[in-house]
């Protein structure tokens, strides 16, 4: 079995090392996606040397992303023994996504509410480019389209204080999101409930966008649970 760092790098397949100017947050990108993507395992020990080498960079900016990612929730810090990938208890999560299911329903009923036609537009252009990406099974892009649309509408509320708490919770679970959708049944219900979303969203029902995006989250977290009591 190949070491963490190690798999990064044969993924790579040659990519040149990261300009210096760009070391915090291409590191900080590379990384949250590798995690993200399931190519680094809870539980999984990251390796310094390998994942230095492969960018071409001192350990200083990579330690430097750890910390942005154990504030996430993605990394554990263990003091005099390295880095490992942040396992997710089926309690922890289940605490998590309750709370996140009532800042789902707040959401929505705010954002239909008080977003602007310019903001509707936006969203209906990333939702539309979404599905292109769904058509095309086009995984990580669909999931960036996907997560803006998502904080776009928490941003909509006008709420500082709901868009702050709702990300730091929605980084927690962000890998098992992503993993979700790799079930194609669910992926495709995905889809269709983000339609009705949109649509809740253009005609400005509150009530229907808030129970809307609640019984998505849950949706997706009946099936993120199964993955993780496989696990």
């Amino acid at each position: 079995m190949l070491e963490a760092g190690q798999q990064l790098v044969d993924a790579s397949q040659g990519e040149t090392h990261i300009p210096r100017q760009n070391l915090h947050s291409e590191v900080l990108a590379l990384l949250r996606t590798a995690i993200m993507e399931g190519r680094f395992k809870p539980k999984e020990r990251l390796n310094e040397r390998l994942l230095c080498e492969r960018f071409g960079i001192s350990r200083t900016p990579l330690r430097e992303a750890f910390k942005v990612l154990a504030a996430e929730g993605l990394l554990t810090l263990l003091p005099n023994r390295g880095v490992v990938v942040t396992t997710l208890s089926i309690a922890d999560f289940e605490a998590t996504l309750s709370v996140m299911a009532h800042l789902e329903t707040m959401i929505g009923e705010q954002a239909a509410i008080n977003s602007d036609e310019q903001t509707i537009t936006k969203i209906r252009a990333w939702h539309h480019q979404m599905f292109a990406h769904f058509l095309r099974q086009e995984m990580a892009p669909y999931f960036e389209l996907n997560q803006k649309i998502h904080i776009g509408l928490a941003a909509a509320t006008g709420n500082a204080v709901l868009v702050s708490l709702y990300a730091s919770l929605n980084a927690k679970i962000l890998r098992y999101r992503y993993q979700a959708n790799l079930q194609p049944e669910r992926w495709q219900a995905a889809v269709e409930e983000h339609e009705d979303i949109l649509s809740a969203l253009i005609l400005r029902d509150a009530p229907r966008l808030g129970a809307l995006l609640r019984q998505h989250l849950l949706n997706k977290g009946a099936a993120i649970k199964s993955s993780l009591e496989e696990g």
